[in-house]
């Protein structure tokens, strides 16, 4: 029998009296391997009322005091390594190894940051801009937070949630995606060991808890990571009563290469930055731009990169990248596959590996156009298509010719043409001559529909802090 999977409120997990379920499915094998409730509006008051009692009193933690905590959070993950790759790998189907290098070790990393940066905040000095009155500035926590994650990194992203959420003194209710929301139960084990009970709470369900939380009255800032279209109704609920958000949304990266690039050195990373985590990643190379002159001699190089890419076995330990999350995606990256124009040329993969999961073979698509939807919608899976450019400029507005603003890079050897393109390219991030490399102090958010705001960095802690002035009359 599936276990039943509980809320977390108040430091403590709880049965819900939910009638209605959904499904947790292993994407490996299709197999259910949990059940969690729809949380009822009676269960979203009580995790918000626990997080407004815990806030009065979180708010006066001193920065060294939430530091500690932190650090101590990144230390359990390490010490429970292995349960937590296991939890996630039953909801994902990543490989273990990815998990634990990328959202276990990683995870901790960026909690140490931020509990460093708990202890950086600053404003503007003290002194008289108004005779005999001195001024200053405190920054606060804004209160209660709703944070909404989603399934394509389950537990880095409630690292990035809660890490700068916690550092400025904040309280959280979170909801993990329907899908995937294992690790961060275990997670939340953690946190009951650690920091005052309230402060972190954890509520299951589907689309509509999310909404819940957004319109919920007490909540004073809403931070989601999702699609562009979970992005836009969280900001049109939360305009009813001028919530504060925070929207890290979707993203169609180019790879701008040029003639004078390492086409095999950049065929290869390209493969390796484009198919991770199977494409489920809003930063992936999607959609690469290659100089017309070695146009095809790069899709050849390109494609033999693809089919050197490991996937498709049960056995994850086998797998460069795991299956696509569940079935609806699976049937949804397949139909675009199918709805690929005319003119569209698969060069390899386009389909469905074995009988049973979501597992999806790498694919290159040559042939587009800057108008098909394959090009301009993000297709959150393994497909990299290809398109040539004869100048830089075409090149530039190419790149830039989508709705999406998030990540991009660019790949040559010629140190101008780098600091030209880059300074044009109009995306949150740009690499030069790699890709998706992330550091916890650098700031990770992007422009036009893939939102606003920052994740990572101190610029995220600040994301979580209000202003005020304080003004002080001398003379009284």
């Amino acid at each position: 029998m599936a276990t039943r999977l509980k809320n977390f409120i108040d430091g403590e997990f709880v049965d819900s009296s939910a009638t209605e379920v959904l499904d947790i499915v292993n994407p490996v094998n299709g197999e259910k391997v949990a059940e969690a409730p729809i949380s009822t509006a009676e269960e979203i008051d009580a995790a918000f009322a626990a997080a407004q009692r815990a806030f009065t009193t979180f708010r006066r933690t001193t920065p060294s005091e939430r530091q500690k905590m932190l650090l101590d959070l990144a230390d359990a993950m390490e010490a429970n390594a292995e349960r937590l790759a296991d939890a996630q790998h039953r909801n994902t189907g990543q490989p273990r190894a990815t998990i634990t290098s990328e959202e276990i070790v990683g995870g901790a990393d960026q909690f140490r940051f931020f509990a460093g940066a708990a202890r950086t905040l600053e404003g503007k000095a003290a002194t008289e801009y108004v005779g005999d009155h001195t001024s200053y500035v405190r920054r606060e926590p804004v209160g209660v937070v709703a944070q909404v994650t989603p399934w394509n990194y389950p537990l880095d992203m409630a690292v990035w949630k809660l890490g700068p959420a916690l550092a400025a003194g904040n309280t959280v209710v979170l909801k993990p995606s329907d899908t995937t929301p294992e690790s961060t139960l275990v997670l939340a084990e953690l946190i009951a060991e650690i920091f005052p009970a309230g402060v972190v709470n954890i509520v299951l369900g589907d689309g509509g808890v999310g909404a819940a939380l957004v319109g919920h009255r007490t909540p004073v800032l809403v931070a989601i990571t999702g699609s562009v279209r979970a992005g836009r109704a969280v900001a049109q609920a939360a305009a009813e009563d001028l919530k504060l958000t925070h929207l890290e949304l979707g993203g169609k990266a180019p790879a701008v290469v040029f003639a004078d690039a390492d086409l095999k050195r950049t065929a290869r990373m390209l493969a390796d930055f484009g198919y991770f985590n199977a494409g489920q990643d809003c930063t992936a190379v999607t959609r690469v731009l290659v100089e017309e002159s070695v146009r095809e001699e790069f899709t050849r190089l390109l494609v033999a990169a693809a089919e050197d890419t490991a996937t498709g076995s049960e056995d994850d330990a086998e797998n460069y990248f795991g299956p696509l999350n569940n079935v609806n995606h699976f049937t949804t990256v397949m139909d675009k596959l199918k709805a690929l124009p005319e003119h569209a040329v698969v060069e390899t993969g386009g389909r469905q590996l074995g009988e049973k999961g979501f597992f999806v073979a790498p694919t290159v698509v040559s042939g587009v156009r800057q108008d098909d939807a394959i090009v301009q919608d993000e297709t959150f899976g393994p497909v990299l298509t290809v398109q040539g450019f004869s100048s830089e400029e075409e090149a530039v507005e190419l790149a830039n010719d989508v709705r999406y603003a998030l990540a991009s890079s660019v790949w040559t050897s010629n140190h101008g043409t780098a600091m030209r393109v880059s300074r044009d390219l109009d995306f949150g991030c740009v690499w030069v001559n790699t890709h998706v490399v992330l550091a916890a102090e650098m700031p990770h958010g992007g422009f036009k529909e893939s939102g606003h705001g920052k994740d990572l960095s101190q610029y995220a802690v600040e994301e979580y802090t209000r202003v005020k002035h304080v003004m002080h009359d001398l003379t009284a």
